[in-house]
């Protein structure tokens, strides 16, 4: 069961891209080469970035998911997201320019992801930001600013990629919170009527996983003896 709502969770989360694909204007083409994607209209100014502190976490809503990431400061971002490049090259600049849909689909595949560091509107890409409203949904409070956006710091680069198991919502909640958390994947867990349970991932992701499981028992303890 749990593995055919994976399955399908992973479909949706393409078609969603490639409709949104569909909907933007055709690339020029030189050499057979993908051309960058077009760049993103300007964050609207109610997300302006000088309201932002190092270590706010910032949510951007897309088709079917919400997208999220932890904020560095001077506008940059740290996010993950799928990409298959970074299996293909070790060039830093061919890396760093702007996630295309076909790499996105591509790392969505092979289950391959890039934590990078992009800037307010490209991270945004012309959507409203939510900021911290994580802060209201999860039991653990979050950590000093500083140490949220040194741990993003340091785990940037290639990472496996799991729609349910290793996303950009574990990324964000590991750093801001020190747990590793998917409201929307325990959203998934309450239509299947069963536990998510780790499958084999990073050691690193995993690590996450069990850590945040321990402190759910121990809250959950503490509620009851209440």
């Amino acid at each position: 069961m749990l593995d055919t709502l994976t399955f399908l969770l992973e479909r949706l989360f393409l078609l969603a891209h490639i409709k949104l694909s569909s909907l933007l204007p055709p690339l020029a083409r030189s050499c057979d080469r993908e051309d960058p994607a077009p760049q993103p209209p300007a964050a609207p100014a109610a997300t302006a970035p000088h309201r932002f502190q190092r270590g706010d976490l910032l949510e951007v809503p897309r088709t079917l998911f919400t997208h999220f990431g932890i904020y560095l400061g001077d506008n940059r971002v740290a996010h993950l997201i799928p990409d298959i490049l970074p299996v293909l090259t070790s060039d830093s600049r061919q890396i760093q320019e702007m996630v295309t849909n076909s790499r996105l689909l591509l790392g969505v595949l092979s289950k391959r992801a890039s934590i990078r560091v992009d800037s307010v509107e490209d991270f945004a890409y012309g959507a409203g930001i939510l900021l911290n409203a994580m802060d209201r949904a999860v039991l653990q409070s979050p950590l000093p600013g500083e140490e949220v956006a040194r741990q993003a710091e340091r785990l940037v680069g290639g990472v496996s990629y799991s729609l349910l198991w290793n996303n950009c919502e574990h990324f964000v909640t590991y750093c801001r919170y020190g747990a590793a958390q998917s409201l929307q994947t325990d959203k998934v867990s309450c239509i299947s009527r069963k536990p998510l349970t780790p499958q084999p991932i990073c050691t690193q992701t995993r690590s996450f996983l069990i850590r945040y499981k321990q402190q759910k028992t121990v809250s959950n303890k503490n509620l009851q003896r209440r």
